[in-house]
């Protein structure tokens, strides 16, 4: 597994779904930055069951990555038609009416490729046949990108384990304290709590308070 927390982010362009139900051609990534903050999550496929679970956490939080000036992004290797069937079936019949924020056809699976979140990957047999090995879907990858396009935080998740979307919010919390303060955040920071000078006097001064 790539670790790209402190690289540049992968760029693409790719179809997308926005506001729950345009089609856009060239949606990139690298139209927000020096812009914008960036939430970028990969999940399996549509018309699943853990998937939507996590689509509407994050349109529930979707206002306070908003108010901390981030992006929401989704990604999966679905084509963006079946992202558009989806998104025209109401909640109670198992679809995912009313999430807005954008949703990435990578439909070529490149993107999750360059992320490292593809489970499974092709092969060629003895026969020098190509061959895949396991379903060519995303892991549950999220990739939080700061507004230089850089990745900050990253964290990758198996098909069957949802995410923590407040934890997600933490994490955002954490860049921006310590982009703003100059401070570190110390295990299990809130945005509530105080940072950490990152010096042997200020961590004594931290742990003698907590």
């Amino acid at each position: 597994m790539a670790v790209l927390v402190g690289k540049k982010a992968p760029n693409f362009t790719a179809q997308a779904v926005v506001n729950g139900g345009e089609f856009v051609t060239d949606f990139s990534l690298e139209q927000f930055e020096e812009e914008k903050y960036v939430v970028l999550f990969f999940y399996p496929k549509d018309f699943t069951f853990v998937c939507p679970t996590e689509l509407f956490a994050f349109q529930e939080k979707l206002g306070e990555f908003e108010k901390r000036n981030v992006q929401l992004i989704a990604v999966s290797t679905d084509t963006e038609q079946s992202h558009w069937g989806w998104l025209q079936m109401p909640k109670n019949n198992g679809g995912i009416q009313g999430i807005t924020y954008p949703l990435v056809a990578d439909t070529n699976k490149t993107i999750s490729k360059n992320y490292d979140v593809l489970a499974g990957d092709y092969f060629y047999d003895e026969d020098d046949q190509l061959q895949a090995d396991g379903e060519l879907i995303a892991y549950r990858g999220l990739f939080l990108i700061d507004k230089s396009g850089v990745v900050r935080h990253q964290v990758v998740n198996d098909l069957p384990l949802g995410r923590n979307v407040d934890e997600a919010l933490r994490m955002v919390d954490a860049l921006q304290f310590t982009e703003e303060h100059g401070e570190a955040c110390p295990a299990n920071w809130s945005k509530e709590k105080d940072g950490l000078k990152a010096t042997h006097e200020g961590i004594a001064d931290y742990l003698s308070k907590n």
